[in-house]
């Protein structure tokens, strides 16, 4: 499950160690992040991919997660998560078990809401390396270094389509060396979605096992 919460992050993170970040990139954040806020829901479809560190490929794997104000829900290899903005089902599916807990009441807990508005602020130091054409995309790259020398991560490359204003891809460099790429395939917005799409549906999973946490 640890991975799967890495992937949320991943939609939307990214940082260069310098004494102070790049205005250049914070404007690109700032934008990504406001036009992020107008939208009442969104829907995006994402390609996963595992590189270890000779750039061989070692895993490809696909996504859709669903926001809706503080809802969210998130599908990626053969795992779940569903949230209504005060409980979090957390479901593996080879494991036929679902994992109940509460959303942290202090608001520091991560949501994927969160990690596409100014998440990076307080964790990350950044800067605006330059644009660049992928097919009819213009992409302008954001290098991204944790402020927080103990994570497992030490550089992340967002990608943010210029155009549209919204994140297009991030790779993600690991201190064992693998590289870790999520890109954006597709995405709608302001669609409508019911409230229920949000909820963990036990009688819809039949045999799964509740562990609950709250």
């Amino acid at each position: 499950m640890r991975k799967l919460y890495m992937t949320l992050a991943l939609l939307g993170s990214g940082l260069l160690l310098f004494a102070q970040n790049d205005p250049a990139a914070k404007a690109v954040l700032d934008a990504v992040s406001a036009k992020f806020k107008t939208f009442t829901s969104v829907q995006a479809s994402f390609n996963y991919k595992v590189e270890d560190a000779k750039g061989k490929v070692m895993s490809t794997k696909t996504g859709t997660i669903w926001m809706k104000g503080t809802r969210y829900k998130v599908s990626f290899g053969g795992q779940e998560i569903f949230s209504d903005g005060k409980t979090v089902w957390s479901y593996d599916k080879s494991a036929k078990e679902v994992t109940i807990s509460t959303i942290d009441a202090s608001g520091s807990g991560i949501t994927p809401q969160k990690l596409f508005t100014n998440f990076y602020d307080n964790d990350f130091l950044y800067l605006l390396n330059g644009e660049k054409k992928i097919g009819t995309k213009t992409v302008q790259e954001i290098e991204m270094t944790p402020t927080d020398k103990s994570k497992t991560f030490h550089k992340v490359y967002l990608q943010v389509d210029k155009s549209a204003k919204t994140i297009y891809s991030t790779k993600v460099l690991e201190n064992a060396g693998n590289k870790y790429i999520y890109t954006v395939s597709s995405m709608k917005t302001n669609a409508a979605m019911a409230d229920n799409l949000f909820a963990f549906d036990k009688k819809k999973y039949p045999g799964v096992e509740e562990v609950d946490l709250r």
